[in-house]
Parts: C-alpha cells; sequence; structure tokens
C-alpha cells in the first residue's frame, strides 16, 4: 500500500517553520496554498489535496497535435472529466530521444501537419480554464534554448501550464531553469533513472519542483506487458531520500499494473503510449471515447 503523509495542524506548520525547523514538503504545500503563495491547480498543491485524501495520482500523456488540434483539445476535457489529476501534454519534436516508437510516430505525424509550440499552447489557453487538471508541458531543451529560458516561460505560463517536464536536461544543467520556474510560480519536474545512483537520486529528488519522476525502465516510452519487480525497490529507496510525491512512468499501459505500482507505493502513475495509441488507431470521436473508458478504468485501479 502507498503510505500518505498526516499533514499537522496549521499552527504547528507555522511554528516550526517561524523556529527554523525543516518542515515536510506537503506540509509546506498545504501552508502556501492556504495563505495564497501558491496556486490551488498548481501540481504540488494539487498533490498535496490528493495525500490528504489519502489518493494516488493519474496522469495521462498526450502528443499534442496527433490526430489534429481539435481533437487534443477535447481529449484534454476528456481526460478531465474520467479522472485525470493532472495532464502531460507533449510538444512534437524531431528527434524525441526518451519516446517510443508510438510517440514518435504520434509526434512524426503532428509535425507533418505542422504543428508548433504556439499551436500547443493555443490549446491550453483555450482548455485550462475549463479543467481541474493542471497541465504538465513535456518539452525536449532546443524549444526553449532556442527561444530563451525567460521568454519560453513567460509563454507558457501567460497559457496556462502549471508544470514542466524537459527529459533531455541534465541535473548539472538545471539551476537556471529551476530558477526561473520557481520565480515565475512554475513547477519543474526532475527525472530518475533506474541506473542512478543512491547519490544522485537524493540530488535530483532535493531540486525536483512538484513531484519526482520515477523512470520505470532503462529505455524509452512504451507500452509493456509487464512492470518490471525493480521498481518497487527504486520507490523504496526514493523514499529514503524524499518525502515529495513519488509519479511513476514509461511503459505503464494496463490497470493491472497501475494497481501494483500504487501498491509499491508510488504517489503517480503516469500512462503514455497506452493513451496516444487509442487516440492513434481509430477516428478522433472512437478514440475519444476509448480514450474516457480506459481513464476510467486506470483510476477505477487506483482508487
Amino acid at each position: 500500500m502507498a503510505k500518505y503523509v498526516r499533514l499537522k495542524p496549521l499552527m504547528a506548520i507555522l511554528s516550526a517553520g517561524l523556529s527554523g525547523e525543516t518542515v515536510p514538503f506537503p506540509d509546506a504545500c498545504l501552508f502556501f496554498c492556504l495563505f495564497g503563495r501558491l496556486p490551488m491547480n498548481a501540481v504540488a498543491a494539487c498533490f498535496t489535496a490528493l495525500r490528504q485524501r489519502g489518493e494516488c495520482a493519474l496522469i495521462p500523456f498526450l502528443t499534442a497535435g496527433d490526430p489534429d488540434l481539435a481533437t487534443t483539445a477535447e481529449a484534454l476535457r476528456v481526460l478531465d472529466r474520467a479522472g485525470a489529476d493532472l495532464i502531460e501534454l507533449g510538444v512534437p519534436y524531431s528527434d524525441p530521444l526518451a519516446d517510443g516508437p508510438v510517440i514518435q510516430a504520434a509526434a512524426t505525424r503532428a509535425l507533418q501537419k505542422g504543428v508548433k509550440l504556439d499551436d500547443v499552447l493555443d490549446i491550453v489557453r483555450q482548455v485550462h480554464g475549463e479543467i481541474k487538471a493542471p497541465i504538465i508541458l513535456f518539452t525536449y531543451y532546443n524549444p526553449i534554448f532556442y527561444q530563451g529560458i525567460e521568454v519560453f516561460l513567460d509563454k507558457i505560463k501567460a497559457a496556462g501550464v502549471k508544470g514542466l517536464v524537459v527529459p533531455d536536461l541534465p541535473l548539472e544543467e538545471s539551476d537556471r531553469l529551476l530558477e526561473a520556474t520557481a520565480e515565475r510560480g512554475l513547477e519543474l519536474i526532475l527525472l530518475v533513472a533506474p541506473t542512478s545512483s543512491p547519490a544522485r537520486q537524493t540530488a535530483i529528488a532535493k531540486k525536483s519542483q512538484g513531484f519526482v519522476y520515477l523512470v520505470s525502465v532503462t529505455g524509452v516510452t512504451g507500452v509493456r506487458t509487464a512492470v518490471g519487480s525493480r521498481v518497487e525497490t527504486l520507490l523504496a529507496g526514493m523514499r529514503q531520500v524524499t518525502d515529495k510525491p513519488i509519479g511513476v512512468g514509461f511503459g505503464i499501459s494496463q490497470p493491472e499494473q497501475a494497481r501494483q505500482v500504487k501498491a509499491w507505493g508510488a504517489d503517480a502513475v503516469i500512462v503514455g503510449s497506452a493513451m496516444v495509441k487509442r487516440l492513434a488507431e481509430q477516428t478522433p470521436a472512437e478514440g475519444l471515447q476509448s480514450l474516457e473508458d480506459f481513464c476510467r478504468q486506470l483510476k477505477a485501479a487506483i482508487s
């Protein structure tokens, strides 16, 4: 069973902070939410609310613009009403090193239709006020570098993005982006590989904002028939070095796998290729219905 932290009374949190004590991550999030320092639909705040209710988060992933932009916008609404707690939205990229064949193919189709970052942000701008789930933008670093960190972050924040995942950003080069996201109330979620040393796991967890993204397998994203039992060991190890929420992704494609990962102690289950595949292999209307049914099955599995 996943272990959830019981939050302290508000005055105890305040007293601890004023006396210089270290305040656990979920308690700190609650304090800042209540006093208006952290948006209530921000990533960390969402996890704090889920922990209070003893729930595990479901985070689906979509590739923006596949099969088309209108379907992506509707898919965000569908996932939100079907139980998604947060939603990852991928920016199509020509060289997606972390992505497996399903997401690579979706990105290629979107790029062939001319989908660009501004189109993706138009979708976020259109939808974010209609849905409860915070949107986390998944992008490789090149678009950030090309536009400049400050310009890029100002643009995505104005559109309504709440979090950011940059899979090709190494820890050693993350400080400037981490500082810039913190200044804007955005959250940069860092990834921990299954091959990371304990020391590196600790360093990544310390700097990650919102939650820690634990990659369940070595290799790229994709649909797999089983989740390796090593994930249980990895989660136990991460629990020794951080009290931040931990989301597990890469390779989860079935409700039974989601249920198992939650039982091993994950705070969130991240599902990508299995979502993207459902939109790709049917008409948009059929794909949206399949997406909604699948999302509800996953949410039921971890509830």
